[in-house]
């Protein structure tokens, strides 16, 4: 705020001027250090910082806002129920990631789930300058957000590969590896008839991982049946169902691959109240390896991804696309792993 004098008085109490005097510069020049502009020596740079420490000096937002035209806010949007929010362990762990990689840069996060009932209102929202860019996540075939975001010139970048993937920025992991190498495991344990369990068609996710498992198939010698595939949408619930349905499909199938930690464990539970044994009769491998992968009984081989370096590489990406606007699309592809547990021990293991 400006001070009866007309100076612009930090949050910590001292002004613009105060630092400009101890450090020995024009108030032009801690303006300039304060706003982060480039137009400034290092040697003055760091003499400028050293009397902000001195004199406790904190900018004051709102001022800063007028001068900089952001709000130092960026909106991460998740497209999925609330209730799936806080069931689903990736969405917490990948929230971890962005909220580190913004407090290392003093920038606040603003967190939006909305209902499809409430998307022009999060579209007004966001293009209202009230938010500096917005990461978007889980989204799904037809979503109007990010055509509504890039028509208003919003920065956006998209975590997890969106469904119809254009000249946009993004950050996902190598699904179709992921995919592939599980199956392959099975394969390679002894299993004759592996199934899927896989995600939402209308996912980028759920198609790669599915392309995955069909990979391996063929690499084995064999052709992907339709039989053999089920799709859930990436709960416990829908998991369960999923296996319901395999077992009345393709009740000889002694391995399955899932394509979400949280579907696992609901086919795991049916598979146990069926009278299948874990891995004896049925092996399974798991995405995500988020907790639940240690919790279930027998523990979940599987895929791990970094979920918190992608929130981490979809901030860096998000804002060098605020601060280097026309840049062309990036895209940041991680890889993946496979974490051995006891629900795919092999074969003659057992």
């Amino acid at each position: 705020m400006a001070t009866t004098d007309g100076h612009e008085r930090g949050q910590g109490g001292a002004t613009l001027e105060a630092v400009a005097r101890v450090a020995g510069v024009s108030r032009a020049t801690v303006s300039r250090v304060v706003n982060e502009s480039p137009r400034v020596s290092p040697d003055v740079r760091l003499a400028v910082e050293a009397a902000i420490r001195q004199l406790g000096y904190t900018p004051n937002r709102a001022a800063r806002a007028l001068v900089t035209r952001r709000s130092d806010s960026i909106a991460v949007v998740i497209t999925e129920p609330t209730g799936r929010l806080f069931s689903d362990p990736f969405f917490p762990r990948l929230v971890r990631g962005v909220s580190g990689a913004l407090a290392a840069r003093d920038l606040q996060l603003v967190l939006l789930m909305p209902e499809p009932a409430e998307e022009a209102r999060t579209i007004r929202y966001l293009t209202g300058g009230h938010v500096d860019g917005a990461l978007l996540v889980s989204l799904h075939g037809n979503d109007p957000i990010p055509s509504a975001l890039a028509d208003r010139g919003v920065p956006l970048v998209f975590v997890g590969r969106p469904p119809h993937a254009s000249e946009v920025s993004y950050v996902d992991v190598d699904n179709r590896q992921g995919g592939r190498r599980a199956t392959t495991h099975l394969l390679e344990g002894g299993a004759r008839r592996v199934a899927t369990v896989a995600g939402p068609p209308d996912m980028a996710a759920g198609v790669d991982r599915l392309e995955g498992y069909r990979d391996a198939i063929r690499a084995d010698g064999g052709q992907p049946e339709e039989a053999l595939i089920a799709r859930g949408d990436f709960t416990y619930e829908g998991g369960a169902a999923a296996m319901e349905r395999l077992l009345e499909t393709a009740p000889d199938l002694d391995a399955v691959f899932v394509a979400s930690d949280l579907m696992a464990a609901g086919a795991i539970g049916v598979l146990l109240a069926r009278g299948r044994r874990v891995p004896e009769d049925v092996a399974l491998v798991g995405y995500d390896d988020s907790p639940i992968a240690a919790a279930t009984r027998p523990p979940l081989t599987s895929v791990r991804q970094p979920i918190e370096e992608m929130g981490r590489e979809a901030v860096h990406l998000l804002l060098d696309a605020i601060e280097r606007a026309g840049r062309p699309p990036r895209r940041v592809v991680l890889a993946t792993e496979l974490m051995l547990r006891a629900s795919s021990a092999r074969r003659d293991a057992s």
